[in-house]
Formats: structure tokens, C-alpha cells, sequence
């Protein structure tokens, strides 16, 4: 006997998709109201309507009278995994996942990873954040810990992209637990510090950040491979540059460029030269020229082979690039056109810096008030979040842009006042 509801759903799709009525589908040998019942699954096909519903819908039988659902789950797994870079699976792999509701817990979490995993290269942390959601719960009933580590890592990084820092300090750290507590590889160990080292950060928490970093250059490096290395030296960096000590983050900086080269991880290679390019121009007073260098050599990899949200990430990067050179038309120009974009795909933090610049213009180009009320919100808004290193840039860079045209109005009522009789 064929399972239902499985079978219905599956007849009810191949007629969908051929543009078919039930009417057309039943012809002279079946009623609507039977094939209606068999669609919804309550009614099981017997073999001589599963032939007649072939020969209608001009399908093998097998099409229809596969004995359970985990086959095509597992086809499409095996067809997305498989895919020539570049090939976009998520269609048939969302269709897979909702017609197999009986598939193997293994398979569902297969699945649901890859599509979390395209999402977040896409820059839909929404959607990742749910898949992630189903991904931690799959995770506990297989009782795999390397499973529930990996899942918290990638949570708590989506979360960190949402800007919702409450929740993803305890996933980092439940992370990082379950790899210590059940001995995991380096790698696992690794990602789970790293990502919490991250959102200590931007806790503010740079003590708890410090001592993590040095466990990590202690305990882990020496074991890593360069890919892992590389990551940590870019996380090490960006504490070292929040604690003031530019040298040594410039230093991990570089460090971590030199590990790899184009060829080894293209997609690793220009996320460490934008991210480079982000810390160098968050320095005091900001390093123009490397940034430039490395916007340089990770633009065009990007604007040929990127995803749209790497392409904004470049783009956001070269407005602060030409706020901080004086070019100021072309900061606007590139700012307006980011935010401008219905589809705009950045992380929290990159999205309320590249706000914060339109601020900054707003108050340089005369509309004070408009520019003021804009950062206030913005201050108070990461303060909320506790993003307490976010919330610190706003409201410096408020207090910098208000010196900045306050500046020439006192030269200009000193002058006046000397040049009274």
C-alpha cells in the first residue's frame, strides 16, 4: 500500500504543474470527488488507479507509486551537493523538503543546512535564522554533538548579523561548550570561540574577549589549518583594534592575508580583504591607503563572481573609503544608492554604520536637525541592543560631525566680532 499523505501531495503536484483541473486529470474513468479524497491522503491509491493516474498525467508509474518519500529528499540532496559551482539547487530542494514530511531526521537536517547555508551567502538572515531554528531542535533528537555545536555556531553568527546580540552570546557559548564537553576536532572548537569572541566585542566585553583570544592564539593556532587560522587572526585583530592597540591588530591583519592565497578559498580570500579593508578604516586616524589596496584586490573578484551582498558590502565599504578622503559627492552618491535599494542585504552592523555616514552628510551638508535626530536614533538603538561598541561609533561620530560645523561657525563669529568698529 502507497503512504499517504506523501502520495497525494505528490499527485496533486505533477498536476499542478502541468496547468491540469481535476476534471481533466479524471477524464472518463474516475470521479473528481475520489481523486479529490486521494490528493488530500484520505484515501489510499489502489495499483489500478496509480496506473490510470499515470497514463493521465503521462508520467511513469513510479512517478507515483515510490514506497516512501526519502528517495527523492535524498535525490535532491545528492543533486545540490553535487551541482557545478554556481548552480542554484534551492528550488528543488525546498520542494523536496516539503513533500517528504516523513524523511529521515538526518537527511532534514542535510538539507535544511544547505539552504541555511545559501541564505546566509544571500544575506537572508531571517530565513537562515528559521532553518536554524528546525536545525538546533533536529539536532537534539539525533543527539549528534558535532551537529549541535555546528548548528549554535551558525546561530549565533546569524544572530550577530541581526544585530540580536542577547540571544547569540548564550548559542556561541552553548557552542562552545558542547565542543569542549564532548572533545571535537580544533576546527569545531575554533569556530564556536571565534563567534563568541565576535559578540563579546561587540558586547563591549573586551576583557572576556581578550582572554579568549589569547586561549585561542595559545591553545589552537598551532593545530589549525589556514583557512582556521586566518579566521581567528581576523577576529584577534578586530579585538586588538577595539582595545586601542592598532599596531597589533594591523599586524593580525596582515598576518591573516599572507595565509592564504586567491586560489585556495576565492570566497575566504576577498571576505578577509573586505573585512581588512572595514577594520582599517575603523582605525584612529583610519589607514586609507591599505584599505584602498585591499578594496583593489578584492573588488574585481567580487563584481565578476560575488552575490549581490558582497557586492553591497564593497560598495558601503568604498563610500566610507571616499567619506574619509574628503570625496564627498562620492560618498552621497554611493551611500544613497545602498540605501535606496529595496533589496538591501547587509548585517546590522554594516547597515547602521552606512547610516550613520548618511547622517554625517545630512549634518555637513546643512540639514543639522535632520542629521542629528537620525544619529540619536541610531545611538539608542544599539544601546538597546547592547551593541555597546556600535552604540560608542554613533554617538562619537555625532560629536565629531557637530565640531565639524560648529567649527567654521565660530571662526565666523570671531571674525565678525573683529572686524566691529
Amino acid at each position: 500500500m502507497l503512504e499517504q499523505p506523501h502520495f497525494g501531495r505528490r499527485l496533486r503536484r505533477l498536476r499542478l504543474e502541468r496547468g491540469l483541473s481535476q476534471a481533466a486529470v479524471v477524464g472518463e474513468g474516475m470521479s473528481t470527488g475520489y481523486l479529490s479524497r486521494l490528493e488530500s491522503g484520505e484515501r489510499r491509491p489502489t495499483p489500478r488507479a496509480v496506473a490510470y493516474l499515470a497514463q493521465r498525467l503521462d508520467v511513469d508509474v513510479s512517478a507515483l507509486s515510490e514506497p516512501s518519500g526519502h528517495g527523492s529528499l535524498r535525490h535532491a540532496l545528492a543533486a545540490a551537493s553535487s551541482a557545478p559551482p554556481g548552480t542554484d539547487s534551492t528550488v528543488d530542494l525546498l520542494r523536496a523538503l516539503q513533500d517528504d514530511e516523513h524523511a529521515e531526521p538526518a537527511d532534514r537536517w542535510h538539507a535544511l543546512w544547505l539552504l541555511s547555508r545559501i541564505d546566509d551567502s544571500n544575506g537572508d538572515y531571517e530565513k537562515e535564522r528559521g532553518r536554524l531554528r528546525e536545525l538546533i531542535e533536529l539536532s537534539e533528537s539525533l543527539a549528534a554533538p558535532e551537529l549541535r555545536a555546528r548548528t549554535n555556531v551558525q546561530y549565533a553568527r546569524c544572530l550577530r548579523a541581526l544585530g540580536d546580540l542577547r540571544t547569540a552570546e548564550p548559542a556561541a557559548m552553548t557552542a562552545l561548550a558542547i565542543a569542549r564537553e564532548e572533545d571535537l576536532q580544533t576546527a569545531d572548537i575554533m569556530a564556536a570561540l571565534v563567534v563568541l569572541i565576535g559578540v563579546e566585542a561587540e558586547l563591549g566585553r573586551l576583557d572576556a574577549a581578550g582572554r579568549h583570544v589569547h586561549e585561542l592564539e595559545r591553545d589552537l593556532l598551532p593545530a589549525a589549518t589556514a583557512p582556521q587560522a586566518a579566521e581567528a587572526l581576523w577576529t584577534a585583530s578586530l579585538v586588538s583594534h577595539r582595545q586601542g592597540d592598532h599596531a597589533t591588530a594591523q599586524n593580525h591583519l596582515e598576518t591573516a592575508l599572507n595565509l592564504l592565497e586567491g586560489r585556495d578559498d576565492p570566497a575566504l580570500w576577498t571576505r578577509l580583504r573586505t573585512a581588512a579593508a572595514a577594520t582599517a578604516l575603523e582605525m584612529s586616524p583610519p589607514r586609507l591607503e591599505a584599505a584602498q589596496r585591499w578594496l583593489d584586490e578584492a573588488g574585481p573578484i567580487i563584481e565578476l563572481t560575488g552575490t549581490p551582498l558582497r557586492a553591497q558590502e564593497l560598495h558601503a565599504l568604498r563610500a566610507h573609503l571616499a567619506f574619509h578622503r574628503g570625496e564627498l559627492d562620492e560618498a552621497r552618491t554611493l551611500c544613497r544608492a545602498l540605501l535606496s535599494d529595496d533589496d538591501l542585504r547587509l548585517p546590522y552592523r554594516d547597515r547602521t554604520r552606512l547610516l550613520v555616514l548618511e547622517g554625517r552628510l545630512s549634518i555637513l551638508d546643512g540639514r543639522v536637525d535632520e542629521g542629528i535626530t537620525a544619529l540619536e536614533q541610531l545611538g539608542h538603538q544599539a544601546t538597546d541592543a547592547r551593541n555597546l561598541d556600535l552604540a560608542a561609533h554613533v554617538w562619537q561620530s555625532l560629536a565629531t560631525a557637530l565640531a565639524q560645523v560648529r567649527a567654521p561657525a565660530a571662526r565666523d563669529a570671531v571674525g565678525s566680532a573683529r572686524g566691529r568698529p
